[in-house]
């Protein structure tokens, strides 16, 4: 086993507490630490968590990508839905904002408060069935 593990992901944002608040409410994490300029929030039984870091110079990512010199995306969170639909609208009640390209009819493509895009997916029927 390696010595090292992935322990968590940071998104920069102009509020690291405002950002966080909207992962808490959308995926019914807990925070696990804070301070005033960063918050680690993960699941309540433990796993990889998502900390929030406060960057007053934080510009949102563009995506798709479109202009040379704009700031591209860099990663996106993924995260696996039972009702596609559903969790959606729910992700926009909480602050997201459905973004107007969407790529993948099992996939919906949204921006966070700070604009960063994360998926909603949900898995193949014939997967579901196989677990």
């Amino acid at each position: 086993m390696s010595p090292t593990r992935l322990s968590t992901v940071v998104l920069d944002a102009r509020d690291a507490h405002e950002l966080a608040g909207f992962y808490l409410r959308l995926l019914g994490y807990v925070v696990r630490a804070e301070e005033p300029d960063w918050i680690l929030i993960g699941p309540p039984d433990g796993g990889t968590g998502l900390s929030f870091q406060t960057e007053p110079e934080y510009v949102p990512p563009v995506w798709p990508a479109r202009t040379p010199g704009e700031q591209q995306m860099m990663l996106h969170l993924d995260i696996e839905v039972d009702d596609l639909e559903g969790e959606a609208e729910r992700a926009v009640r909480e602050g997201a904002t459905l973004h107007a390209h969407q790529p993948q009819d099992d996939v919906r493509v949204l921006l966070d408060p700070s604009g960063h895009p994360f998926c909603l997916w949900r898995p193949e029927q014939e997967e579901q069935e196989e677990t």
